[in-house]
């Protein structure tokens, strides 16, 4: 199977969010969108990290960018993880590690490793970095200036 790489339209999916709603890529068409693949709810880096996320929100929805966090935990592990952290945005729960496989973020012991996927409106990937270790995460000041280039 091929990665999804810098260059490709992005591949196709379906999730259920946290709240159980499906939801589609194909569906944000026309919005640049920030897929951020990471190992599991609740631990520390993810906490920090996803934390960030929500505190950067509305700069975020300025540059016409969608969030979509993606792990293989259950998506009523997400519902916790959302709710303690307040998050206005999907956590998409990949609990099959088809999405995972697909963009080429499943680790051999089954969990995602921490990767980011930056698409634009069109639904090409412009930005790729799958972090080396788990507790390796981008600053959310780097990905805003990618960003900003799509």
């Amino acid at each position: 199977m091929t990665k999804a790489e810098v260059g490709q339209k992005a591949p196709d999916f379906k999730l259920l969010n946290q709240d159980g709603q499906e939801i589609e890529l194909r569906n944000f068409n026309g919005m640049n969108v920030v897929l951020a693949f990471y190992p599991f709810d609740f631990s520390p880096v993810c906490t920090k990290e996803f934390g960030c996320f929500q505190d950067d929100l509305n700069e975020l929805k300025n540059i016409e960018a969608q969030v979509f966090g993606i792990s293989v935990d259950s998506k009523y592990c997400h519902k916790a993880f959302s709710d303690k952290l307040q998050l206005k945005f999907p956590l998409l729960s990949d609990f099959s590690k088809k999405v995972c496989k697909l963009y080429g973020t499943l680790r051999p012991e089954g969990f995602s490793n921490r990767a980011y996927f930056l698409i634009d409106k069109n639904r090409v990937i412009r930005f790729k970095k799958i972090m080396e270790a788990t507790k390796d995460r981008m600053e959310n000041k780097d990905l805003m200036n990618e960003l900003k280039k799509l």
